[in-house]
């Protein structure tokens, strides 16, 4: 490999309407258009929030210690290979969740205010309103730097209109990310299309590779061999297990396809035009994998992930649960639906921790991880099902912020801190500047 040869970190793939971003690569580093500090690249910072709904349990989410070395609950069970890479926040409460006089419809209310700190006006109207969340005014002001300034991602549909949760439009409880203060945005819940819009080339579209339907690594396979004609063994090797692993992606897209379509009954033997797993685990897994990659090839640094909507009554069979989750969450205080329902919330975190195990795995340039350059927020809206309480919410931060948070602890904050302090903490460290956001009252400390 010739040493001079350099390549850009926007460098694609191309082939018959598809684009492959490329994983940073040795070739790449010194154009880099990060901020260097010396000798080393920075890589940017990341910031992802996760919402899993109807609350949990708490007596079995907290930990019972401070500080390091807390022992980990029965729900946080599934994060024991990443404690060190987490904190565990109590105490935080979002104020504008509550009723404050708006009467019934917790469940919306409080999903419009997670990441917003705002009241959403009670309507099912067109008249929605509630605040810019946090994730869109990061898209605001650094989502340039991207070729997509944000995803917003789920694993539940619902719509966008109509009356859901006493006189709250289903907007509301289906949706986290506001781009204004009347404008949810919707998510994408189909893997496929999430694909798709990564690897599509913009200026070709998708219709003549859909009519072939190849993978789309055949379709850059001769502009790959020509790249990695040129590169050093490393990062041969790095592109060879990046590739490898976009590939396992799409195959898994591909066979939960054909799972869904053989369990339809359709005479006429027309295709479902969806990517959607019918095991709802791989299909959480499935979108986290798709939001790594994303992060990875610093395609997008800001992402939302709804793992289903507020309010949701899934079941959970596999589980051993037949009932569905907001029907357990009013639980009284019944041991039987209180079994469950920590059943459900381990579930859930068991996810959130393969997520973050993906992250911790997928190395920068600098020799450090995505999730040391990233912050992940995951938690409920409400407190405990049962009371519709937006205390104490149960909220986890992964990540290090590049190097500005201090992980691997269990923080308790004063019953009534704002939320939103830490969502004014989050954007700061991303390079989005702002001063407040909804009730908040300043950055919130304790995070180093």
């Amino acid at each position: 490999m010739d040493k001079r040869w350099q390549i850009s970190r926007r460098t694609v793939l191309r082939g018959l309407g598809a684009t492959v971003a490329l994983p940073m690569l040795d070739v790449m580093r010194p154009a880099l258009p990060f901020v260097q500090a010396g000798s080393q690249v920075r890589p940017p910072q990341r910031m992802a929030f996760l919402l899993v709904p109807n609350g949990v349990h708490v007596p079995y989410w907290t930990p019972q210690s401070l500080g390091y070395h807390y022992e980990l609950p029965y729900i946080l069970e599934p994060l024991h290979r990443v404690q060190d890479d987490l904190l565990v926040l109590t105490g935080l409460t979002h104020h504008k969740g509550r009723d404050n006089g708006d009467g019934p419809g917790d469940h919306a209310r409080a999903c419009a205010t997670f990441l917003t700190g705002c009241q959403a006006r009670k309507t099912h109207g067109a008249n929605l309103r509630s605040g810019i969340s946090a994730d869109q005014i990061a898209a605001q002001q650094i989502g340039h730097a991207t070729r997509f300034g944000s995803l917003e991602l789920g694993c539940e549909r619902l719509g966008m209109s109509g009356n859901c949760d006493s006189g709250y439009s289903c907007a509301y409880s289906s949706a986290i990310s506001w781009s204004a203060a009347s404008t949810p945005l919707a998510k994408e819940i189909d893997p496929r299309a999430v694909f798709e819009r990564l690897f599509s080339s913009p200026e070709a579209g998708n219709t003549k590779r859909d009519l072939y339907r190849k993978s789309i690594l055949d379709y850059i396979a001769e502009d790959a061999r020509s790249l990695k004609g040129r590169l050093g063994q490393t990062d041969q090797q790095k592109l060879d297990e990046y590739l490898t692993g976009v590939r396992q992606i799409e195959q898994r897209i591909v066979r939960a396809e054909q799972q869904v379509r053989s369990r339809l009954l359709n005479p006429a033997g027309l295709e479902k035009p969806t990517g959607i797993p019918a095991d709802y685990q791989e299909h959480i897994r499935l979108m986290g994998d798709l939001m790594v990659l994303a992060f990875q090839n610093d395609l997008t640094r800001i992402c939302t992930f709804m793992l289903a909507n507020e309010g949701s009554n899934k079941t959970y069979r596999f589980l051993g649960v037949p009932e569905g989750h907001h029907q357990l969450s009013h639980h009284q205080n019944d041991e039987e639906k209180l079994k469950k329902i920590r059943k459900i919330n381990q579930f859930h975190v068991a996810q959130f921790a393969y997520i973050i195990e993906r992250l911790k795995s997928t190395q920068e340039a600098d020799g450090s991880t995505l999730l040391d350059n990233s912050m992940v927020l995951y938690g409920s809206d409400m407190s405990d099902g049962n009371a519709h309480n937006n205390e104490n919410l149960p909220i986890l931060l992964a990540g290090r912020g590049g190097g500005t948070i201090a992980s691997g602890r269990h923080v308790r904050y004063e019953q009534e801190t704002p939320m939103s302090n830490l969502l004014v903490s989050m954007l700061n460290r991303v390079g989005a500047q702002v001063e407040q956001i909804g009730d908040s009252t300043g950055p919130l400390d304790g995070l180093v």
